[in-house]
């Protein structure tokens, strides 16, 4: 596992990943160019509270990819 640290509504918070997920996320930051953390702010945004950012970011990657 590794931390990647992001700004979320003016805040820091700390994202524990899988090395190859934060390869993803930042594979699909480049295509779409834009921002890790902007994509991040956009999943933490429409996810159900309910739901861990970590499992919602492994999800939403594995979405992508699949599209």
């Amino acid at each position: 596992m590794k931390k990647i640290s992001v700004s979320l509504s003016g805040h820091q918070t700390s994202i524990s990943l899988e090395p190859e997920f934060i390869s993803a996320l930042q594979e699909i930051a480049n295509t779409r160019k834009t921002s890790v953390a902007k994509i991040i702010g956009e999943i933490d945004s429409s996810r159900e509270m309910n739901i861990n950012l970590s499992s919602a970011i492994r999800v939403w990657i594995l979405k992508y990819f699949r599209n």
